[in-house]
């Protein structure tokens, strides 16, 4: 069935990555609107035609609510059909209430990779930091694909690689792993070029250049040494130190075992090709390797990973093997076969034979049940205690809108609701037992000098310390950064995002309040 339906129906935060690679300009036959899209591609499909969104009746409706409850996005809308036109524009419109829906989904530490080509990428880009916020946006990840030939007649760079959008929920809650790749065998000729019995290995100096330690005599050599005597006396002992010549400084070992590689950049140029018998058939499949990568270094073992347009199931498979539960969608009829075959490891020329079984319904429930997966027709029922299964569309002011709260009112709404902390530091202001409230000030979670307005949700407590430092010139979580450090921040006792969302509710329940009156 259409995502859609079925986003609408999960509860709330309960996703901790989504990986997906959403139907644009993929040359399959498929048909779409604003509010809907018919996946016609079966197995061994042949005839390759065009994607084609349409802006039609649906529109008006998404983009009323759209445009009174998110202006960027509205806006962003608006700018792709002045300057690429109508069907674009209808794509974005149709990937956008979706986007909304998976950003409900995700949990505050959770983090999102979006697949997409150079047709729309940039208007894609948009959509997303006006739904997850520019300032939760990790990477721009080019993906070299295979390209097995170019048009010599065209008058532009041949089209090489495609786009992978890399955004948390909550980029100070949200985690990253940190994924390398091997050391070239260049790199291993020139950098680890000595040798012993434990293998190859590189050195480095053990003084420190700079300075910053005291100097200390080390068997008859006085530098600035980088480790202290002790470390540097049982690196000797473990034959972990080397010297060119009796006087010369030591300097440490390091083994080509003991080396995790290089870190993996925003470049992706070595996850390209696919593996023997991956294929599916799909024109559109992506290689399992770099769906895994995606994984990884997005969520950890036991992590519920979602994938709205599962297609070919890499997502699914990926997540299978790395550890990870995981919810696939899918228009396609025969969604259900490709997983089984996916999961089965069985091979495209397999795959023809086993849909001819006159019993393949009950041998695809048994091959489910075999993975411990689970196959609905009918979209979940939501039981987070909301009263509608539509989406939240957060309300946007602009800096020229006046408040409808006072200073005052805010500064004890504030109080009220989270207590005398200060938003940036974490100072408990409850030890002056007369001043207390008043000794927090009443500031912006964003500058206005950046953009940012008066309403609740952009208004925080600060001690007159943090509030000098902040001035007009950091936003609260750079302030957070410098005044706690980068890991004391992230378990600060206000949590940003839950306390923003609290002050968006408590402003559209004002807004309500006074529209009765």
């Amino acid at each position: 069935m259409d995502n859609l339906d079925v986003l609408r129906g999960m509860n709330s935060e309960t996703i901790d990555l989504i990986a997906t690679d959403p139907p644009f300009n993929t040359k399959r036959n498929r048909a779409g609107s604003a509010g809907f899209y018919v996946d016609k591609w079966k197995w061994g499909d042949t005839g390759i035609l065009p994607d084609q969104w349409k802006w039609n009746e649906v529109h008006p409706i998404w983009l009323d609510q759209i445009k009174d409850q998110n202006k960027g996005l509205h806006e962003v809308i608006q700018a792709t059909r002045t300057c690429q036109g109508e069907d674009i524009a209808a794509f974005i419109c149709f990937l956008s209430v979706r986007l909304l829906e998976m950003h409900r989904l995700l949990k505050p530490t959770g983090n999102i990779f979006l697949h997409c080509d150079h047709t729309a990428n940039g208007y894609i880009r948009m959509a997303m930091d006006a739904i997850f916020g520019a300032g939760n946006f990790r990477n721009e990840i080019a993906w070299l694909r295979k390209s097995e030939k170019h048009n010599l007649a065209s008058k532009r760079f041949p089209q090489s690689h495609d786009t992978i959008l890399y955004y948390s929920k909550n980029l100070m809650a949200g985690g990253h792993n940190v994924q390398m790749t091997e050391y070239s065998p260049e790199h291993v000729a020139t950098h680890y070029k000595h040798s012993d019995g434990r293998g190859r290995y590189a050195t480095y100096p053990c003084t420190n250049e700079s300075g910053g330690n005291r100097p200390y005599e080390f068997r008859g050599i006085t530098r600035a040494w980088r480790f202290a005597p002790e470390k540097m006396d049982s690196m000797f002992k473990a034959d972990m130190l080397t010297q060119s010549t009796p006087t010369s400084p030591f300097r440490y070992k390091k083994y080509l075992t003991d080396a995790r590689g290089v870190k993996v950049s925003d470049l992706w140029t070595d996850v390209t090709r696919f593996e023997k018998d991956e294929k599916t058939g799909s024109p559109d499949q992506k290689p399992l390797k770099a769906y895994k990568r995606m994984i990884l270094a997005g969520s950890n073992e036991g992590d519920l990973v979602l994938d709205p347009f599962a297609g070919c199931a890499t997502t699914i498979v990926a997540a299978r093997d790395l550890g990870r539960r995981w919810v696939g969608v899918d228009r396609r009829a025969d969604a259900r076969f490709h997983v089984v075959c996916r999961l089965a490891g069985i091979r495209k020329k397999d795959a023809d034979n086993i849909r001819e079984r006159q019993n393949l319904a009950e041998w695809l429930d048994d091959q489910l049940a075999k993975y411990d997966a689970h196959y609905a027709t009918t979209a979940p029922d939501r039981t987070d205690d909301r009263d509608t299964a539509a989406p939240y569309l957060e309300p946007v002011y602009t800096s020229h809108d006046r408040s409808v709260f006072t200073h005052k009112e805010m500064h004890g709404i504030l109080i009220e609701r989270f207590g005398p902390i200060c938003w940036g530091c974490d100072f408990d202001g409850s030890i002056y037992e007369e001043r207390g409230p008043r000794y927090l000030e009443l500031d912006h979670v964003n500058p206005k000098s950046s953009g940012g307005h008066d309403h609740l949700d952009n208004r925080a407590l600060l001690c007159g310390p943090c509030n000098r430092e902040k001035s007009d010139r950091q936003t609260l979580i750079q302030l957070r950064r410098s005044t706690m450090g980068v890991s004391r921040a992230r378990n600060h006792r206000i949590n940003l995002e839950n306390a923003s969302a609290w002050c968006r509710a408590r402003l559209a329940q004002e807004h309500v309040a006074r529209a009765k009156t």
